[in-house]
């Protein structure tokens, strides 16, 4: 359930009656989950995590689910995360497995997880580089929409988010990509539209045998990307991989003749003004590998999120080898 309030204290306000509350932030949002703590003087404890996607492993949500047990967390326990799409992913996988399911919360502090990471239920960690290969459906009770978190974000991780929003309405809403694009800034009533949309597909399609997959567009090029990213040492963020990877998925769709000629242009001034990668930095081959062993491939053939036109998308299954072919 996506609660789009304004402030901390309303957060608190929803859950001051949890009687076994733990905060589980990531470091880097010290301050936040300080102002949480202060609002709920009655949770447990709250357990920091450092984030990063090295450790974004099941390793480190292990850790978490130690520190859980000696705090005597029980099956009633209730996990509140703060933080950005690492932290609200691992905790939600925690809560998948910790005492064979517990409930919990996202309380997302990066504009990148309040349209996208935070959304839906999906939990997970990374596995030898490879992006979420192990992970649970697991429901978030609430995720809550605080504008005030957003506000000491750097300008890169904003443009991250914002490569998701953008991502959100070319699946669904062509006037409120327009908008997006005009503005350039991710007001409230934007974030808003995008989780709405996100949280519209999940309920169709809760654990993704269909119309869910639709939300990954950009995501099988921009995993690769990541991949290659994460084996060079490359300082490449998640929301600029997508952004990446909705242009090869633009090129793609318009090499089969899905959509217009032009539309990759289009996508490119528009993503270049808002001061968006547009060009992936590797080899179309470099990537294949990655690509042929994503957690959405089946049978050799991978489901590529396409696009028609902006705010309508489509899924196409062929193999890597038939996507390269047409790339190049």
């Amino acid at each position: 359930m996506i609660k789009g309030l304004t402030h901390i204290a309303d957060v608190a306000a929803f859950l001051k009656e949890e009687p076994e509350l733990y905060i589980i932030y990531d470091e880097n949002v010290a301050g936040v989950a300080g102002d949480v703590r202060k609002a709920l003087p009655l949770a447990k404890a709250a357990i920091a995590l450092k984030t990063s996607e090295e450790l974004k492993t099941l390793e480190t949500v292990q850790g978490l689910c130690r520190r859980l047990l000696e705090a005597g967390a029980s099956r009633n326990a209730f996990l509140l995360a703060v933080g950005g799409g690492i932290t609200t992913d691992m905790t939600g996988f925690a809560a998948a497995i910790y005492k064979r399911g517990i409930r919990y919360a996202n309380l997302p502090t990066t504009l990148l997880a309040q349209v996208d990471a935070a959304i839906g239920g999906k939990t997970g960690v990374n596995l030898d580089g490879y992006k979420n290969m192990l992970g649970a459906f697991r429901m978030p009770e609430y995720t809550f929409l605080c504008a005030d978190v957003l506000q000491t974000l750097p300008p890169r991780e904003l443009r991250a988010g914002l490569a998701e929003m953008l991502k959100t309405f070319l699946i669904g809403d062509a006037e409120a990509y327009r908008q997006a694009v005009a503005s350039g800034v991710p007001d409230g009533s934007l974030i808003a539209k995008a989780a709405a949309i996100k949280a519209d597909i999940v309920a169709q399609d809760p654990e993704e045998h269909g119309i869910r997959a639709k939300l990954n567009l950009g995501h099988t090029f921009g995993h690769a990307i990541e991949h290659e990213a994460q084996r060079k040492g490359d300082d490449i963020h998640h929301g600029e991989a997508v952004a990446m990877g909705m242009i090869l998925a633009t090129r793609l769709s318009e090499r089969i003749g899905l959509t217009q000629k032009g539309l990759e242009e289009q996508l490119k001034a528009d993503f270049k003004a808002l001061g968006l990668p547009i060009g992936c930095p590797y080899p179309l081959e470099n990537l294949a590998a990655a690509m042929a062993v994503d957690k959405k491939a089946a049978e050799g053939r991978v489901k590529w999120i396409l696009i028609e036109a902006p705010g309508r998308v489509v899924i196409q299954e062929m193999t890597v080898k038939e996507a390269m072919d047409d790339l190049r």
